[in-house]
């Protein structure tokens, strides 16, 4: 039988193992990334293919300005954390310390089953119902739009960040609370002044996962924002940068192929950013503390 020592050098060697495959596989995808994009960034230029509000991929006389792609996603996944993050905190606190026996047993399951429905399914429900109810209340000639993207992606975040919210209220210390309580605090103050504050890592983590999940939703989206190149309006259709890559792939060769492949690397560049932003958000205010 193999020694304890020899038991935990292996298990080591094998969590190093699966380690390094992660950051291969990060950079292997970075790499070809760069290698299948780049040449056409090259050839279309990169101000006109960053800030051109044009994108006709298939016309005789080929523009591949991708702005309105940046922009669409930009606001849209702005707009879904800024529906989702408060709704899903909130609901995270009341699961995690308000909500008991039953209800809360009830919630946690409805959750879990939220997180697991597939992403066509939303959008297959957002089509028949939430596009509709749209064109109806606004008077619009066609219910698909930025807004109808917005509230989908607002839905299916939410799982994302109640369930990692509510876990990191969960390991928050009790005696936190109680000690907030003794100073004189309702229950609702020592939720919202020490224990939020003090999940902060907890809940951060999980709007990242949001918005992960935001901006890289292709099929949802793709059915209920009405998927024409346009520049964004809210009640206008549009196109995210995950839309216009899942839309024409299947069809695209030459330049415009290469072009698609250039927005699958801006998509990308465009992740890692915000992760950094956040990550640096949250480690300035580890500092502060």
């Amino acid at each position: 039988m193999p020694s304890s020592k020899t038991r935990e050098v292996s298990i080591s060697a094998l969590l190093l193992a699966v380690t390094l495959v992660c950051v291969a596989a990060v950079l292997l995808i970075t790499v070809y990334l760069m290698w299948a994009g780049l040449p056409a960034i090259s050839e279309i230029g990169l101000g006109n293919f960053l800030l051109g509000k044009e994108w006709a991929s298939t016309s005789s006389n080929p523009k591949f300005g991708i702005l309105p792609f940046i922009l669409t996603s930009v606001y849209g996944t702005f707009g879904a954390i800024l529906i989702g993050v408060p709704i899903g905190i909130g609901a995270a606190v009341f699961l995690s310390k308000i909500a008991k026996g039953p209800v809360k047993r009830i919630l946690t399951s409805a959750i879990d089953i939220l997180a697991g429905i597939p992403s066509v399914i939303y959008g297959l429900i957002g089509m028949l119902t939430l596009v509709p109810g749209i064109r109806k209340l606004f008077g619009l000639p066609d219910g698909a739009s930025l807004l109808a993207a917005i509230i989908v992606l607002a839905v299916m975040i939410l799982p994302s960040i109640i369930k990692l919210s509510a876990v990191a209220l969960d390991s928050v210390p009790k005696e936190y609370e109680e000690a907030s309580l003794a100073l004189g605090s309702t229950p609702m103050e020592a939720y919202l002044h020490v224990s939020i504050p003090a999940a902060r890592s907890g809940i951060i983590a999980s709007i990242v996962l949001g918005i992960g999940r935001a901006i890289g939703e292709a099929m949802a989206i793709m059915m209920v924002s009405g998927n024409v190149a346009n520049m964004p309006s809210l009640f206008g259709s549009v196109r995210f940068l995950t839309t216009a890559i899942a839309s024409e792939m299947s069809y695209s060769s030459g330049l415009q192929r290469q072009a698609l492949f250039s927005i699958a690397l801006v998509l990308f560049a465009f992740i890692m950013i915000v992760n950094a932003l956040l990550h640096l958000i949250l480690k300035k205010g580890k500092k502060h503390e």
